[in-house]
């Protein structure tokens, strides 16, 4: 009897164990790493096993690094990448519209360039990592510093942008060597389809590589289910499925 007790302590304590390891593989590791003089914190998502594996940087809505981002990077580690979660709000998340623009307007452009630049060196510095296979992915506010990340990284592989601000410039253009998606929603009043086809146009008179897919019946932030009146549940699984894809055949070499 006493053995019988010994041994359900013994597989409980695994089945606790077992659960908190699941959770903390969920939740992703804390890290942190310099931005300038700053110390920046992210949380780090990784694949089972030792690796090497592609890395992505997965950069938030307006909203923060809040669990719907999270649940993203998480469900990239799934697919054997390392994600990397980074924080451009330095631990603030909204609740509402207004304190989202507000933080959004807060940060300073130089230092969300400069922490894009701390977070694409981490990864390069992590052994597990396949230092020329890393990309970018975002939405919403983030989309356009997925942009950010191609046109002042050299060495990116990949970005997907997801409703984000575009740069027609050719010479800013010129710089960018990584491949692009881009994902639109047809309805959305802040980056239009014009928009997207001017960027588009200008892109491949650059001779760069790139996708775009425009949703007709979608706005912005179509994608997150959190969007109640604007969430397009058919078109955010189709995206999701281009990004895969994409970042498979740009990423898993």
């Amino acid at each position: 009897m006493k053995g019988f007790r010994t041994m359900k302590k013994i597989s409980l304590l695994f089945v606790v164990a077992l659960f908190a390891s699941a959770s903390f593989a969920a939740d992703g590791k804390p890290v942190s790493y310099k931005s300038g003089n700053e110390t920046v914190r992210a949380r780090l998502y990784t694949p089972a096993g030792k690796g090497p594996f592609a890395a992505i940087i997965v950069i938030h809505e307006y909203w923060g690094l809040n669990d719907w981002v999270k649940e993203q990077a998480s469900k990239l580690a799934d697919q054997g990448y390392a994600a990397l979660a980074l924080d451009l709000y330095r631990g603030k998340v909204a609740t509402t519209p207004d304190m989202a623009h507000e933080l959004m307007r807060g940060v300073p452009e130089d230092r969300a360039k400069r922490d894009l630049r701390a977070a694409f060196k981490f990864l390069r510095s992590q052994s597990n990592v396949k230092k020329n296979l890393i990309g970018a992915i975002g939405w919403c506010m983030g989309g356009g510093y997925a942009l950010d990340v191609a046109l002042q990284e050299p060495t990116l592989a990949a970005t997907v942008i997801n409703y984000g601000h575009l740069a027609t410039d050719p010479a800013a253009l010129k710089k960018i060597n990584a491949s692009i998606l881009g994902l639109f929603g047809g309805q959305d009043q802040g980056i239009t389809p014009d928009d997207v086809h001017e960027f588009e146009a200008a892109m491949k008179q650059a001779g760069k590589k790139i996708e775009i897919r425009i949703y007709d019946d979608a706005g912005h932030a179509f994608e997150n289910p959190n969007n109640k009146s604007g969430y397009r549940a058919a078109d955010a699984t189709d995206a999701w499925k281009r990004t895969l894809d994409f970042l498979a055949a740009n990423l898993k070499k």
